[in-house]
């Protein structure tokens, strides 16, 4: 049963997500020291998740085997100075690689209103699980007309999960030094036909830039 998963889900979606980045390459390009890895990424996991709660929606299953964190970007995002503090408190040293991380993903965002797809993870051998969360969501955005928006790791980005539910492969963010490629992945909404003119073409960080910005996530209200 897919449902929207509240603050009482976590401390299991944490872990869920932390499980799911530990085992790729992205995890290990975050954080190096394999000793330090878990402790690391099960920090930036529940700052993701309680992000995701508080700014967007994160869908579950019942038996918390699947989770997708989604943000609606009706507009480009505004820098989110708050999300890119938060990181810094959370990881501490680690947090530049993150921050870098994010300065990626920041370069390509999509320049149409759109649902992204910010992280999905699942336990393993639930790919059908997956399927099901991301199906539900489907179904509510093309109810309304929106593309959505995902990163997707790996080297076969036809053959992934993505991809069979209409997600079309663009070219990919090369995280550098010595990253892997990560595919960004376009579904259009359903009278947008298979354009995307609001994605921009792929981008390089030179190795020496210093991240300033966040817009992973929209910049919460000012208190007055």
């Amino acid at each position: 049963m897919v449902r929207r998963a509240s603050a009482a889900d976590v401390d299991a979606l944490s872990v869920l997500v932390a499980e799911a980045l530990s085992v790729g390459a992205v995890g290990g390009w975050l954080v190096p020291d394999a000793a330090e890895r878990p402790e690391v990424l099960g920090r930036y996991a529940r700052l993701l998740v309680s992000w995701g709660l508080e700014h967007g929606q994160v869908d579950t299953t019942g038996d918390r085997s699947a989770v997708a964190v989604w943000l609606r970007r009706p507009e480009v995002p505004v820098p989110a100075a708050a999300w890119m503090y938060d990181l810094h408190q959370a990881l501490g040293p680690y947090a530049s690689r993150f921050a870098l991380w994010h300065a990626y993903l920041d370069a390509v965002v999509p320049h149409v209103p759109h649902a992204y797809l910010a992280h999905l993870a699942t336990r393993p051998g639930h790919d059908d699980t997956a399927r099901t969360l991301l199906a539900a969501h489907h179904r509510v955005l093309d109810t309304e007309g929106l593309p959505a928006y995902a990163e997707l790791p790996g080297g076969r980005p036809r053959e992934s999960l993505l991809a069979a539910l209409g997600y079309e492969p663009r070219s990919p963010i090369l995280l550098e030094p010595d990253g892997p490629a990560l595919w960004r992945m376009w579904r259009p909404g359903p009278d947008s036909g298979r354009a995307c003119s609001g994605l921009p073409p792929r981008a390089r960080l030179r190795r020496g830039v210093t991240p300033v910005r966040g817009r992973l996530f929209p910049a919460p209200p000012r208190s007055p």
